[in-house]
Formats: C-alpha cells, sequence, structure tokens
C-alpha cells in the first residue's frame, strides 16, 4: 500500500491497520507505565472521548491532508467522488423519510472509512508531542500519556495546556471532544504515594479515576488488573451460568462451540498484559477455565484430566475456534500459566511494533505461574 511504504500512516495508531491490534496498543502503553514506575517516576494516562468522530469528518481538511500526503491527480478526484454526494434516510415502521444530503463524515462500515479517518488524525500526533506527552491511537480512541517526579509542580499545567491546545484542533477540523467523558488516571510512583489534583478546562473538570475502562480493558492506578480480572470473572461466570441451563440440550461439539465464543475468548482478550501477575491473581480466571471445561464434558469432578479435557480453542492465538470431536487426537486443554507464558512472546508476533512495543518487563521468573 502507498501510505504503507512511504510511511505516511501515525506509527502510533494500531486501528486498521495489519499487526496492529488493541492488544498491542494496550502493550504499548501500559509497559511505558510500568518502566516509568521502575523509574520512580509517577505517570498520568489520559483517555480522550470523541463524540460521533467519523460523522463529522471534514471533507474539504481531508482531501488536503491527502494532497500534503502526496495523494492527487485521479486519485485524488476518485477519494472525492466517494465522498461526495451521499445522502440518508430513515425508516421507521413502514415510513421512510425524505433523503438528506451528507455533507460531513466518512461512510462507517466500509472499507475505506476508518482508513481514511486515521489519516485526517494524522496531525493530532504534533500537537500532542509539543507537550512532551506520548501517546497511542486505536482508531478515534487516543491514549495520552507522561511520566513525571511524583513532587512536580508543573504537571497540572502541563495537563491543562495540552488538552487546551487539543480541544482547539478538534475545534479547527470540526471534531467534538467530549471532556465529560474524558478519563484521567494517575498512576504513583509507588502504591503508598498518592497525587489529589484536577483538571479544569473550561466549564468541565476532570477528575483522577481509580480506574478507566480502556479499550475493553479495566485499567487501574495500581496497574494491578485486579478489576479487569474481576469484571472478566464476573461475565465468564455469567456466560457459563446459561450454558449449562442448556447443557442437557447439547451435544459437547456445540458446547465447545459456545464456550469458545462467549468464555473463552474473553479469557483471551488482551491476555499478554496480564503476563508477569502472581499465580494468586490470576486465580479466578484459572477457576473458570477449569469450570468451562467441566461444563463441555459434563464432569462433575473439581478437576478435568488432560486426556478428557481435549483443546477446546486450539493453540494460543489461532485466528478461529477449531472444535475437537469426541475421541479426536489433540493437545490437552493448556492451563492459564501456559496460555499466559505463550502471550508474553506476542509482542514479537506484530513486525511493524517492534519498535513500539517490547515484551512487557514484568514478566519476569520469580513466581512461576501454576498450571493445575
Amino acid at each position: 500500500m502507498f501510505l504503507v511504504q512511504n510511511n505516511l500512516l501515525d506509527s502510533n495508531q494500531s486501528g486498521f491497520k495489519s499487526g496492529h491490534s488493541t492488544e498491542t496498543a494496550l502493550l504499548s502503553v501500559t509497559e511505558a507505565l510500568r518502566l516509568a514506575r521502575a523509574a520512580s517516576k509517577s505517570s498520568v494516562l489520559i483517555l480522550l472521548d470523541l463524540s460521533a468522530a467519523f460523522d463529522t469528518v471534514n471533507h474539504q481538511i481531508l482531501l488536503s491532508t491527502l494532497r500534503k500526503m502526496g495523494i492527487s491527480g485521479t486519485a485524488l478526484q476518485w477519494l472525492n467522488s466517494y465522498l461526495s454526494d451521499r445522502s440518508f434516510m430513515v425508516s421507521w415502521r413502514g415510513e421512510v423519510s425524505k433523503s438528506q444530503q451528507l455533507a460531513t463524515g466518512v461512510p462507517q462500515g466500509s472499507v475505506l472509512g476508518p482508513l481514511l479517518f486515521s489519516i485526517y488524525m494524522t496531525s493530532l500526533g504534533s500537537v500532542i508531542q509539543k507537550h512532551g506527552f506520548s501517546y497511542h491511537c486505536y482508531a478515534d480512541d487516543t491514549q495520552l500519556y507522561f511520566s513525571f517526579q511524583p513532587d512536580d509542580p508543573t504537571v497540572v499545567a502541563r495537563i491543562s495546556a495540552c488538552l487546551s491546545d487539543i480541544s482547539s484542533w478538534m475545534n479547527d477540523h470540526h471534531l467534538q471532544l467530549n471532556l465529560t467523558k474524558t478519563e484521567l488516571l494517575v498512576v504513583p510512583a509507588n502504591p503508598s504515594f498518592h497525587h489529589n489534583f484536577s483538571i479544569q478546562l473550561g466549564s468541565s473538570t476532570i477528575t483522577p479515576s481509580r480506574t478507566a475502562r480502556n479499550l475493553g480493558v479495566v485499567i487501574d492506578h495500581q496497574l494491578s488488573f485486579t478489576d479487569h480480572i474481576a469484571t472478566t470473572t464476573w461475565s465468564c461466570r455469567f456466560a457459563l451460568y446459561n450454558i449449562r441451563k442448556i447443557r442437557p440440550f447439547l451435544s459437547e461439539q456445540a458446547t465447545q462451540l459456545l464456550v469458545q465464543a462467549l468464555v473463552l475468548s474473553r479469557l483471551d482478550y488482551c491476555n499478554a498484559l496480564l503476563v508477569g501477575l502472581s499465580a494468586r491473581s490470576v486465580k479466578p480466571l484459572q477457576l473458570i477455565q477449569n469450570a468451562a471445561a467441566r461444563v463441555v464434558f459434563n464432569s462433575r469432578f473439581s478437576t478435568v484430566g488432560p486426556v478428557r479435557a481435549s483443546a477446546l480453542n486450539g493453540p494460543s492465538g489461532a485466528n478461529s475456534p477449531r472444535p475437537v470431536a469426541p475421541g479426536q487426537n489433540s493437545a490437552a486443554f493448556p492451563p492459564l500459566g501456559q496460555k499466559l507464558r505463550c502471550a508474553s512472546l506476542k509482542p514479537t508476533l506484530y513486525t511493524p511494533l517492534r519498535n513500539n512495543v517490547t515484551q512487557p518487563h514484568n514478566f519476569t521468573n520469580k513466581e512461576k505461574l501454576s498450571e493445575n
């Protein structure tokens, strides 16, 4: 692709790019926060929220950005035609409204829409970096972060100045920064240290939160992921409860598919972030996995042996579920500790991000995860 070959896309954008995902975006940010804490520095993480971002893209600004990237002639005319003369109608209970022209926005659900939005956002990075902040994006979700000495008196002023410039950039680009939903997380240099401050921007006040949901993962101010594990455990337990109620009417293979879709997918989502946590911390997830195996194989025992616990979801990182028929040869259902050790290798699989994502430094052998 022209944009990739010429390095025209933002290297800190993980959305809609091959070899990138929400997991690589989160790994990049959380690793930076952990390294800062290891250096006895506190950090601030700000999660920006945009309102109807795809719908408010200004076509002229987008075409101007494309022109600056070297896209011209027939290609630019084709893109202009693609964006122009779009319309919409509303259908409700058999009634259809009149057609209305769309003067802004990129088509959601299309192939080009997300890519065009990423291009539209490229100049935001220079605004953020001007204030000494780092950032990482996934589509319209932008994460700002920077580290500082715990006694630095300029932190509030730096955050306010950065957010003010971001807000101005958003206004110039016809985007709406939703300050009421923008979240601020302060990661202290050590667990006993507390930062008490708030950010005033216009009529909105942003106060630090103890936890924040970031790309589907609950991040807490101590980076312990305790809240994320608790949330994941609850949702998996609820899914297993419902599957268990209809288990008598399901075949083993059908149950495997349900467990893969509703339980194991949640356990595996961004699990590289959990690498290095103690066996005690991740035990609730291991118990969920054990319970899932019992539901699939209709077992009443507290543990499921490797012979009966044939793989429910194939090797870690498989692209799609691979159901195993009864009696078929397969690998044993991988214990959670084994899964997390495999997850620690994920960053090396994302070749385009090797300069931005490193293996989580908290993955050590101090406490080997239980495999039982």
